[in-house]
């Protein structure tokens, strides 16, 4: 009777036993699902791709160099959570002569969206704009990211923050310029960062096809952890099986310094126009404080198609 129990135990413990397996890949810790194991994947090779990863920031890049129209739902809350301005419309980028330029299909507007001047009186909104509106011509732009320079050298007060959260969107896990101590936490890949996160690789099915799963997760206070210690407190990147695309991204940022504070969860969700990778759904929800304006608490979601142009 005992040796049965103990089958029946080790019956019921033997998945968990086996999801837990880990590895250590360049001193991190890393775990790994047993179906990981049993397809004999390289995770050292894996988790070297996912470090050296440009695709999801080459995915951006691409829409300066495309047509699309884009469907934009954005909301503004007060601290109560009070619907206070929105703004829900479509638009399309259009290209002629090596610029780009957005033209409006349909806009509606509720609350103090703009100020009196027509200016947004947000700098969520702002910052939506400068990622997906060119209401003025841009010229010149290439989505080349091989060997760019990601500097603020020319940027200062609010349009230099815009340009750091925009590369922690486009490429979190690599170094911020301009704030002290933020760029260095953002390097989750890094030795002195990667030893407060749990990583793990999973393989999921969806709709019948296979993805590779890889997570960063800052580790519980029970566990070691800080989350001071940290800027991405969990990301998480869906893999196609076959092409090692990125598919989609999921991921939690916190920082706050006093005079600069974010919290923000996004969702990005990518596919393939032609040969370029491109986001077509983009979801924000977070809060933003840059001193003396006081906290915005803002929701948008984009949905880009009829990708056109290259």
């Amino acid at each position: 009777m005992r040796n049965f129990f103990l089958f029946i135990s080790f019956f019921f413990f033997l998945p968990d036993l086996m999801a837990q397996v880990k590895d250590t890949i360049d001193g991190r810790l890393i775990t790994l699902s047993e179906v990981v194991v049993r397809n004999n994947t390289d995770v050292k090779g894996f988790v070297n791709r996912v470090q050296l990863d440009t695709s999801f920031y080459k995915a951006f890049k691409n829409l300066r160099v495309l047509e699309f129209t884009a469907y934009n739902d954005i909301r503004m809350f007060d601290k109560k959570g009070k619907l206070t301005a929105s703004l829900n419309g479509q638009t399309r980028q259009e290209r002629n002569g090596g610029c780009r330029f957005t033209r409006k299909l349909s806009e509606q507007t509720t609350g103090d969206f703009y100020n009196e001047d027509g200016e947004y009186n947000y700098y969520t909104a702002s910052l939506y704009s400068s990622l997906f509106w060119a209401f003025k011509p841009i010229c010149g732009e290439t989505n080349v990211v091989k060997g760019v320079d990601r500097n603020l050298r020319n940027k200062s007060g609010m349009e230099k923050h815009k340009e750091q959260l925009k590369m922690l969107f486009f490429n979190p896990g690599m170094k911020i310029p301009g704030i002290p101590l933020m760029g260095d936490k953002a390097a989750l890949f890094d030795n002195d960062m990667s030893k407060w996160y749990n990583f793990s690789i999973d393989i999921e099915t969806k709709s019948g096809k296979d993805y590779y799963v890889f997570s960063a997760e800052g580790k519980s206070a029970e566990e070691g952890g800080d989350a001071d210690k940290l800027v991405i407190d969990k990301m998480t990147t869906w893999f196609d099986y076959q092409t090692m695309d990125v598919v989609s991204r999921t991921y939690a940022l916190s920082y706050s310094a006093g005079v600069y504070s974010f919290n923000v969860y996004m969702e990005v969700d990518l596919s393939r126009y032609k040969t370029l990778l491109v986001p077509t759904v983009i979801r924000y929800n977070g809060e933003w404080r840059v001193f003396p304006k006081q906290k915005e608490r803002g929701v948008f979601t984009a949905t880009l198609t009829d990708f056109g142009g290259r």
